[in-house]
């Protein structure tokens, strides 16, 4: 899996419209080939910065993605970013969710 965070702080003034247009690409993300979520949040350290996190399943889906209309799209919303934009791409494995936490706890018990 692999993880993608876009962070752009919007112009003085323009966060509701950014936010809205960057939310109207988290839909056509979702139905990409491989794409196993998107969603557009706001940072709360940092209020002027929203931030579009994608999900997918493999490098090619990845890069399919970043040839695909929806992300030429986004890129021309990078560019009304007031600082320049914070990209990263992380490569992981998916852990699981309450089930992985329930585990550690437990080999947490278990040591003691």
């Amino acid at each position: 899996m692999i993880i993608e965070q876009l962070g752009i702080e919007a112009p003085q003034g323009q966060k509701l419209k950014l936010g809205s247009d960057l939310a109207s690409l988290v839909g056509p993300t979702q139905v990409e080939p491989g794409c196993l979520g998107c969603r557009l949040f706001q940072n709360w350290q940092e209020p002027d910065e929203l931030v579009v996190e994608a999900y997918w399943a493999t490098e090619e889906d990845l890069v399919r993605h970043l040839q695909s209309a929806t992300y030429k799209q986004l890129l021309l919303l990078m560019e009304l970013s007031r600082t320049p934009p914070s990209i990263r791409f992380v490569k992981g494995e998916d852990l699981g969710g309450l089930e992985f936490v329930e585990k550690a706890r437990d080999l947490d018990a278990v040591k003691k």
